[in-house]
């Protein structure tokens, strides 16, 4: 856990008695250096982690030194804030007047505002860029650094499994010390940094939207892992390495945004040293989905909106894409089918979590709210409120097509560059 430094007070020790002034669940200090009852759903911090004064002077999002953050306490959580704090106020890239126009072209894209695949994937990287530019700050509120689920053990926290998920990744790939590594679609960073810490390796991340670049190079710097981890911008259908670059590659829940599946992993196997491997965690349709069915119909296309996607493969038609593009598959198996506690439950609202409370129906009821009136009163933009809508309709989609058991976001797979082509 990273300090915030003035922010941060001596956390609680939860074998034993919590610090009595200190919060029990985000270990934040409960009274003010005058001893005055401290609030603790918003906050206001800037770049420096120190606390920040009531302004707003952002002209463009991410050019403010102090914007308002939300912060509602959250016990144990995954996303406990770094000094350099993310806020629902800044999207960067997007000048604050054209975020309600960037909402709308996003949205044509996509089959419930008449959009169609062929659209889609013909222009997919304008849309996977709107959609980041929009969402990304949303993610890190809610979710973290690692954009991403897990299977999860009963008694084991989110932000367990998530590390646990990370670190299997690199066990299969057999990651040692002194091996150069790329993380495929990298997001900000965060497992990245997580597999970095806990294999020893250098790791490139490859990432083509700007914003989610700046703000992991931000994390890797305050993480101390400068030296060992950078980042890339460009398309991953269109890598800007050698042949035969590196010694294990990655992807986790990102190369579903590729329009073409053996395209992508073509590239991917072009820059994969002979005999090494290649995982990933891919977003799928099962077996149980039939396109047939309206409703599952239904359910694809509202995760296809709220997560930026120009179409979700089948479990089958991943495989047929990696056999394609030359790999040996050494091992598949959709990592959802095994997990004790269903990888959707930070999503369901119909359950109520002390460890995920930004999640629960309640704590999606308090952030859409205070969207809304940071959206009235001028402070985030138009169409704030839109791009967290879009959020919530696919955490909906999410669910039911967990429920359902028609889609996984975990659909492993373990695959080999054949030391000499044949």
């Amino acid at each position: 856990m990273r300090n915030r430094g003035p922010l941060r007070s001596v956390g609680p020790d939860l074998r034993g008695p919590l610090a009595r002034d200190a919060c029990p669940f985000c270990e934040d200090r409960l009274f003010d250096a005058r001893q005055r009852p401290r609030l603790h759903s918003i906050w206001l911090v800037n770049r420096s982690g120190s606390i920040g004064t009531r302004q707003s002077n952002n002209k463009a999002f991410g050019t403010t030194k102090a914007v308002a953050s939300l912060a509602l306490c959250d016990p144990c959580s995954v996303h406990h804030r770094s000094q350099n704090t993310i806020s629902l106020t800044e999207i960067k890239l997007i000048k604050k007047e054209d975020v309600q126009s960037a909402v709308e072209q996003y949205e044509k894209y996509h089959v419930c505002f008449g959009g169609g695949e062929e659209t889609r994937k013909a222009n997919y990287s304008d849309m996977v860029n709107k959609y980041y530019d929009l969402a990304t700050s949303f993610y890190e509120f809610g979710w973290g650094e690692s954009f991403h689920f897990a299977p999860r053990w009963k008694g084991e926290s989110l932000r367990e499994s998530i590390k646990r998920h990370e670190h299997f990744l690199a066990l299969q790939l057999g990651l040692k010390r002194g091996m150069k590594v790329l993380d495929v679609g990298c997001g900000i960073g965060g497992p990245l940094r997580e597999i970095a810490r806990f294999s020893s390796t250098s790791i490139t991340g490859l990432n083509n939207n700007e914003y989610q670049i700046s703000r992991g190079r931000e994390l890797n710097r305050v993480a101390g892992l400068c030296e060992s981890c950078n980042f890339v911008k460009a398309d991953f259908m269109k890598m800007p390495f050698p042949d035969n670059s590196f010694d294990g590659i990655y992807a986790i829940e990102a190369t579903c945004h590729a329009p073409d599946a053996v395209g992508c992993y073509k590239e991917i196997y072009r820059v994969l040293k002979p005999g090494q491997r290649f995982a990933a965690y891919e977003w799928c349709m099962t077996d149980h989905f039939n396109p047939n069915n309206e409703s599952h119909q239904k359910t694809k296309a509202e995760i296809e909106l709220g997560n930026g996607l120009p179409d979700i493969r089948t479990t089958k038609q991943c495989l047929d894409a990696l056999k394609l593009a030359g790999f040996e598959v050494i091992f598949k198996k959709d990592l959802a089918v095994d997990s004790p506690v269903s990888w959707y439950l930070p999503l369901d609202t119909s359950q109520f979590s002390i460890t995920s409370f930004r999640l629960t129906s309640f704590g999606r009821f308090i952030t859409r709210t205070m969207v809304k009136t940071l959206e009235f009163v001028g402070i985030a933009p138009a169409g704030s409120n839109r791009v967290s809508s879009f959020l919530e309709k696919a955490a909906e989609g999410l669910v039911e097509g967990g429920r359902k058991e028609i889609f996984t976001p975990m659909y492993f797979f373990l695959v080999r560059k054949p030391l000499s082509e044949s």
